[in-house]
């Protein structure tokens, strides 16, 4: 786990058009708006690699010496409350803990920075994506009808960072 370097910014926009179907997949502009925005912060999960020698797939000169497998977005929000933007992690990468990780690591970062929660939004139909958030103790608080530029609604979760998980 480690800090969005700007120099990787097509990698994880390929990463989020890998992800996610157009019509919730980011355009170049809506990534670097969200990487720009106040407060907020990317992690990146890279493959562990036994060639690289180094903990977490780091080379010695701190560059990235394993593909990177995932991202999350978050923000400082307003009222306490942090935002996750987008997490992604690629198709053949999950399942492995990266998602699990990247989200831990941002409610570690939101909660040292005082959010009591975190919410988020996520298709209707993203089941997979439901799952994985309960159980990570996120509950749906509402539904965003026609959210999606496909029309698809959303569904916003929310959990409670004081709370021990």
């Amino acid at each position: 786990m480690r800090d969005f370097r700007k120099e990787e910014f097509e990698t994880l926009w390929r990463i989020d058009q890998q992800c996610f179907a157009p019509g919730i997949s980011y355009s170049r502009l809506e990534l670097a708006t969200y990487l720009q925005r106040p407060g907020a912060f990317a992690l990146v999960a890279d493959s562990s690699s036994s060639e690289s020698g180094t903990p977490n797939g780091m080379s010695k000169k701190g560059q990235s010496a394993a593909p990177t497998v995932g991202f999350i977005v978050a923000e400082l929000g307003s009222r306490g409350a942090g935002h996750i933007i987008t997490i992604d992690v690629l198709p053949q990468a999950r399942g492995m803990g990266a998602g699990s990780l990247l989200l831990q690591a941002a409610e570690d970062r939101l909660r040292a920075t005082n959010c009591r929660a975190v919410i988020l939004e996520t298709a209707v139909d993203n089941q997979s994506a439901l799952s994985f958030y309960k159980r990570h103790q996120y509950t749906v608080i509402k539904t965003l009808p026609r959210y999606y530029s496909n029309g698809v609604d959303g569904l916003v979760l929310k959990k409670d960072l004081l709370s021990p998980s």
